[in-house]
């Protein structure tokens, strides 16, 4: 009997190299998996669909949401497999000429980010919001290519506070450097961040404990990205959903018992263990956790209150309503 054929985009993690490499089978599945940069599979799926299967940006997805506004299919659905998870304190940098000391300082500053629609600046935005004293509407933002100039949203905001494009051939990088920006918020270290005499820097020095500060008052360990399916894939072959949620939670038990063997180091990093023993220390024993349980739910209900709030949804949703029912759902022997 033939197998079915399926492609999957998405990032070089270790935590999908089993499905990757084909030591973890997707039952009843031939997987081409096809390795690219994030970027390059958020365009290409969201704006031509190409893939059965792929990697998307949280936020993007939940904006596809919006179709059950006007009572249509979106064009996805999601799995609850995190494959990128991410603090994000240490994604806002200053231009040290701006007077910004504080968080609250960015109040009537100009704030590049490359789109408005970005997970990680939406949970930037309400992570200010939240916990520094920081109005959505209390800056100006401006949008536009962190590196190569010529970066558009990827659809149509109508959002709360004043959004602008930055002139045409310029970087956020670059305007930040040079003071025509103040902050910017980005998934990417700037490439001005640690030039010679140069006055880009973080807006948390002490990144490392601003994040564990924020772990230890929320509990939140910030999603950044799920698996979605095609639409009309999924609905031929809804018995994928459950397959292919299978593979990638083993491929990460897989992942991490790699990672916990110090017989010979997986990763360059000497103290590779002492982080990984601190990071068990604070966030729990699985704290790359995939499904819905409670401390997922609660990340993913915070951030669908920040993308509700940001005028990124009409409707404000519920965790439950992100994912296909078969990949919640497993037998119980």
């Amino acid at each position: 009997m033939s197998r079915l054929r399926m492609t999957f985009a998405c990032g070089d993690y270790d935590r999908t190299r089993g499905v990757e490499d084909g030591s973890v089978a997707v039952d009843g599945v031939d997987v081409t998996y096809l390795r690219l940069p994030v970027e390059e599979t958020f365009f290409r799926m969201a704006r031509h669909r190409e893939f059965d299967a792929a990697e998307m940006s949280l936020s993007t997805y939940v904006s596809t949401l919006r179709a059950l506004d006007a009572g249509q299919e979106p064009p996805f659905v999601a799995l609850p497999i995190y494959t990128s998870r991410q603090f994000r304190h240490g994604g806002i940098f200053i231009n040290l000429d701006a007077g910004i000391e504080t968080p609250s300082d960015l109040r009537g500053k100009r704030i590049g980010m490359p789109e408005v629609q970005l997970t990680a600046c939406v949970w930037q935005r309400g992570i200010l919001a939240d916990h520094h004293d920081l109005p959505l509407d209390a800056s100006t933002f401006f949008t536009g290519g962190q590196e190569k100039s010529g970066r558009i949203e990827k659809g149509a905001v109508d959002v709360p506070f004043d959004v602008r494009p930055i002139p045409s051939g310029r970087t956020l990088s670059e305007m930040l450097a040079v003071g025509d920006l103040d902050a910017i918020f980005a998934p990417r270290i700037p490439s001005t961040f640690g030039a010679p005499g140069g006055r880009v820097a973080r807006l948390f020095p002490d990144t490392k404990a601003a994040e564990k500060s924020y772990f230890q008052a929320t509990g939140n360990f910030p999603i950044m990205h799920v698996v979605v399916l095609r639409r009309e894939f999924y609905e031929r072959h809804r018995w994928v959903a459950q397959s292919l949620t299978k593979a990638l939670i083993t491929a990460k038990a897989q992942a991490a018992a790699r990672i916990y063997d110090a017989s010979a180091l997986q990763i360059m990093e000497p103290w590779l263990m002492f982080h990984l023993e601190e990071a068990r220390a604070l966030l729990g024993e699985d704290y790359w956790s995939y499904g819905l349980g409670s401390a997922d739910r609660n990340v993913l209900a915070t951030f669908l209150r920040y993308h509700h709030e940001q005028g990124l949804s009409r409707v404000r949703r519920e965790p439950e309503e992100l994912f296909a029912p078969e990949s919640l759902e497993s037998f119980v022997i």
